[in-house]
C-alpha cells in the first residue's frame, strides 16, 4: 500500500484566513468597505483574540487589508503598484542567497527595457520627449552626487516605460531597477566602491541616445541603445 502523506493540523489564524479571503473574493466585501470588529470576528468565529489578529497581519502583508491604528481594518484597493511591492522583500532575499538569479533578473531588464524604449519610440509625443530630456538635463547636473544620480537613473527609465500608456508597465520597470539596485548597494557598500565619474558620463551619453531615437521614431535603434546601457553599465558596476 502507498504511502500517504500525514494530515497536519491547521493553526486557527489559517481558518480565520481563508473565512475572511472568502468574504473578499466573493464580493462579500468590497474595496474600502470596514471589516467586522476583533470582538465581532471572536464571537462570530468562536476563536481567540490572538487568531484574529494573525490572520489579519497576514492579509495586511499580502496587500488586501490595511490595518488602521484607532479604527477597523479596510479592504484595500487593487494596485499594481502596491502588488510588486509585496514582492520586494522576497525578492532581494532571492537575490541575496540565490546568486544566479542576479544575472537572471538583470537579462530579464535588458529585455523589458529594450521594449518600453522600442514602444517608446512608437507612441512618443513631444512632451513625452521634453520630460526625458528635463530628467536627463537634472541627473547630468548630479554626477557629482551618487545617490541622486541612481535616483534618476531609474525615474529615466520608468518614464520612458510610462511612455507605453500602460500603468503597469512603470511599476514593473520601477520595481526591477530597484531590486537590481538594492542589491548593487548592498555590494558595493561591503566592498566600499564608488560610482566612477566616468561611468555616470557614459550613462548620460548612452541616456541621450535613447532619446535620440525615441524622438525620431526609431523603435529598433532605440532598444538597443537601451540594451547596450544596460549591459555596459552592469559589466562595470557589478
Amino acid at each position: 500500500m502507498r504511502t500517504m502523506e500525514p494530515i497536519l493540523p491547521r493553526k486557527l489564524a489559517d481558518d480565520v484566513q481563508q473565512r475572511l479571503l472568502a468574504l473578499v473574493e466573493s464580493g462579500g466585501l468590497l474595496p474600502g468597505d470596514t471589516l467586522p470588529s476583533e470582538r465581532e470576528l471572536m464571537e462570530s468565529l468562536n476563536v481567540g483574540r490572538p487568531a484574529i489578529r494573525e490572520a489579519m497581519q497576514r492579509l495586511s502583508q499580502m496587500g488586501l487589508v490595511e490595518i488602521r491604528h484607532g479604527g477597523r481594518a479596510r479592504v484595500s484597493q487593487p494596485s499594481m503598484v502596491k502588488m510588486i511591492d509585496q514582492l520586494g522583500a522576497t525578492v532581494r532575499h532571492l537575490l541575496t542567497h540565490a546568486p544566479a538569479s542576479v544575472e537572471n533578473l538583470r537579462q530579464a531588464r535588458a529585455v523589458f527595457e529594450a521594449q518600453m524604449a522600442s514602444l517608446a519610440a512608437e507612441r512618443a509625443l513631444k512632451g513625452d520627449v521634453d520630460r526625458l530630456r528635463a530628467i536627463l538635463e537634472e541627473q547630468t547636473s548630479s554626477v557629482d552626487d551618487p545617490s541622486r544620480f541612481v535616483e534618476l537613473d531609474g525615474e529615466f527609465h520608468k518614464e520612458v516605460a510610462a511612455i507605453s500608456g500602460n500603468p503597469i508597465f512603470p511599476a514593473v520597470s520601477e520595481a526591477i531597477f530597484k531590486w537590481l539596485m538594492a542589491y548593487r548597494q548592498d555590494l558595493i557598500f561591503r566592498e566600499k566602491l564608488i560610482l566612477p565619474t566616468e561611468a555616470a558620463r557614459l550613462t548620460i551619453a548612452e541616456h541621450h541616445a535613447v532619446i535620440d531615437a525615441i524622438e525620431a521614431g526609431q523603435p529598433a535603434k532605440a532598444a538597443q541603445a537601451v540594451k547596450d546601457h544596460i549591459h555596459r553599465a552592469w559589466r562595470e558596476t557589478a
